[in-house]
């Protein structure tokens, strides 16, 4: 089996990764509030255990991140974190109190921290002009997740038996259903997941490459003072490759020892750059919007339209088609398209949608059959420009920002969203009656993003040569 063919099929099975962590966001949360109540929780607990996920994973998704940038492996990275799942769900599955079951999900959590080490891996196997087609099918693959794991609550719903000395219904077995299935994506990822080498790195290129990201001081370590540095790269005969690839492997282990501590400063120091910030930025006011639109839904739907729990799936459902269409969508343009366009057009479409509901729902008027249809525009607009904004700024991201750290840096951007999908629900939570309040600052902060963005655009685009340091292309 060729690097190509172990590359798709490693493909896949991250596919399968985040369809599953769909599945089990599907599977919990239409139960969780109740299972909290039969245990006595406070109400306030549904939103901790909802937060805790999310706090977890954003802690531990820079460390995954760091982890993988240093031993250059992701698959004992997924298989560790998927234990963190594996106990998790199981914990959740045994909820004997409510501090067991605010535990699991923080442990849950963990495992959704290896999503760095993925994106890096994700990163380092596709080329630039491929990447956000590949970022937007497994974006897409998370969707569907969402969208079949209320289809496994048909079933899990009828349980109603023992397991020795636990007890299987409708509350508990969302947590053994979901155990069990981390348990066999182990075995999928022993058997389907290769760390097969970058695409940089094939064609043995691999000495080359190692002069990028150096500083001059590091090239001149690398090349020798007083020698022809094309000899270091040159092809040699037969007699002197031993003794030339001892030699070079001696001079690269001592510039790689050097060079250590300025990639640990650079990796820190490249996020703090200006398009770096307004990627960042996109991101958590995206996944502010979306977990703050996600909280608002359900209340408005059963307080103007009288939706119930068959009503509000369906719309779910709808919600969820409409998605995965629009990363497919998305994944077609971007091959069209420069990345920084579709964001642009997805900001555009952010904005226009909350307009919208700020006219047509704060205070609606004019008949059931008028407010329904407004609604449905203004859902219908928010989640058209998701994939847009979703794809685009992932995909640059990984294309402004070090290769080599590309694991750290997606541990932060993802840890950026966790802290949105934290307050998000916070903020919609206590302004479901004040959706003036609410959707005003929404609005804001898209426009804030669409200026930040219009005023970097310039700088949104993919470096001809992605170093640490801009100044060493003056320097040299």
């Amino acid at each position: 089996m060729d690097n190509h063919q172990k590359r798709n099929l490693t493909f896949y099975t991250i596919g399968l990764i985040f369809m599953l962590s769909g599945i089990e966001y599907a599977v919990i949360l239409p139960t969780i509030w109740r299972y909290l109540q039969i245990l006595e929780a406070p109400p306030y607990f549904l939103g901790l255990g909802l937060s805790a996920f999310s706090l977890s994973g954003l802690l531990t998704g820079p460390l995954f991140g760091l982890w993988s940038d240093r031993s250059k492996t992701t698959k004992s990275i997924i298989l560790f974190s998927n234990l963190f799942e594996i106990a998790g769900n199981f914990m959740y599955f045994i909820g004997y109190s409510k501090w067991l079951l605010l535990c699991s999900r923080l442990v849950a959590g963990v495992g959704a921290g290896a999503g760095s080490s993925i994106f890096g891996f994700l990163t380092r196997s596709t080329r630039p002009e491929d990447r956000a087609g590949v970022f937007a099918a497994i974006m897409a693959c998370r969707q569907a997740g969402l969208l079949v794991g209320p289809a496994f609550n048909l079933f899990l719903r009828l349980c109603d038996f023992k397991l020795g000395p636990f007890v299987v219904n409708k509350y508990t077995s969302p947590g053994i259903f979901m155990c069990l299935l981390w348990v066999l994506l182990q075995f999928v990822v022993l058997a389907l997941y290769w760390d097969v080498p970058p695409i940089s790195s094939e064609g043995g290129v691999v000495m080359v490459e190692m002069k990028q990201a150096q500083d001059e001081e590091e090239e001149v370590l690398l090349m020798g003072s007083n020698e022809d540095p094309v000899h270091t790269y040159r092809a040699v005969n037969t007699d002197q490759l031993e003794t030339s690839a001892s030699s070079e492997l001696q001079l690269v282990h001592v510039a790689s020892s050097v060079s250590d501590p300025y990639k640990t400063f650079c990796s820190s120091r490249e996020l703090l750059r200006e398009e770096v910030v307004v990627l960042l930025t996109a991101q958590f006011i995206t996944l502010f919007n979306q977990t703050a639109l996600e909280t608002m839904v359900t209340p408005l739907t059963q307080r103007h339209f009288s939706f119930g729990e068959l009503g509000n799936s369906l719309m779910y459902s709808l919600c969820g088609v409409e998605v995965i269409l629009g990363f497919f969508f998305v994944r077609w343009l971007s091959r069209k398209v420069a990345d920084r366009a579709v964001l642009a057009v997805g900001l555009v479409i952010c904005c226009t949608a909350c307009i919208w509901c700020l006219i047509f729902l704060c205070n609606p008027r004019g008949g059931y059959g008028w407010e329904l249809s407004a609604f449905i525009i203004g859902v219908f607009l928010q989640l058209l420009g998701l994939p847009f904004v979703a794809v685009s700024q992932v995909s640059l991201f990984s294309k402004i920002t070090a290769e080599k750290t590309q694991g750290f840096s997606q541990g932060v951007r993802r840890s950026v969203g966790g802290l949105a999908t934290i307050l998000g629900p916070l903020w919609a939570g206590g302004l479901t009656e004040n959706l003036y309040i609410m959707l005003g600052m929404m609005l804001g902060l898209l426009i804030m993003i669409t200026i930040m963005t219009m005023l970097s655009y310039d700088r949104l685009t993919e470096p001809r040569a992605v170093q640490c340091a801009q100044s060493s292309d003056s320097g040299g």
